[in-house]
């Protein structure tokens, strides 16, 4: 065999892959997705709360997990901590600012497949203006068809954000100085 022909068949494999990638949109529409946050409160307890407002896509090929990407979208302002005065100063300058701020974006820069079928998905999250690397630790919970006829597949993530890097300075204690995201993402194949 030349060297050409291993060449071709290196781009050829390379075409083929790509195009088994599939793209998804975020199921944020049909309750299967979510993205849930805690944090403690002055140490004795946790708050916990959600985002009711996102919407996003990925891209993912089960035989090639490393050419995966994620786009989210985030409303700060549909903060939902179950507590209305709570909720208003979440929104307020102290936190999110979100008259300054609309909307938070997470776009990934890399994702790592491990061994034991987890992952790491890098990316930026641009938070309050602050634009950051973050990690989130990945578990594929599962894929296949829906009884509607399409095709679906989902994700885990969790990751851990130090409210100062993004400009939130609001004292709430040293046992409160990170913010704990859940992520459960359902997609749907288009």
């Amino acid at each position: 065999m030349n060297l050409k022909t291993v060449i071709a068949g290196a781009i050829l494999a390379g075409t083929i892959t790509s195009a088994q990638a599939a793209d998804y949109v975020i199921d944020d529409k049909g309750a299967h997705a979510s993205i849930n946050f805690s944090i403690k409160h002055l140490g004795y307890s946790w708050v916990v709360g959600r985002f009711n407002e996102f919407n996003g896509s990925f891209s993912y090929d089960e035989a090639n997990p490393a050419a995966s990407s994620v786009t989210v979208n985030i409303k700060p302002a549909s903060v939902d901590s179950n507590h209305a005065e709570r909720d208003k100063h979440l929104r307020s300058e102290d936190f999110l600012a979100v008259d300054k701020f609309p909307e938070a974006k997470f776009v990934s820069t890399a994702f790592t497949p491990a061994d034991d079928g987890s992952a790491v998905l890098s990316g930026n999250l641009t938070l309050r203006g602050v634009t950051k690397p973050i990690d989130i630790s990945v578990t594929k919970i599962g894929e296949g068809k829906d009884p509607w006829g399409g095709y679906r597949a989902g994700f885990r993530g969790t990751t851990e954000l130090k409210l100062k890097e993004y400009g939130i300075n609001f004292n709430l204690g040293p046992a409160s100085e990170s913010v704990y995201l859940n992520l459960n993402v359902e997609g749907i194949r288009q």
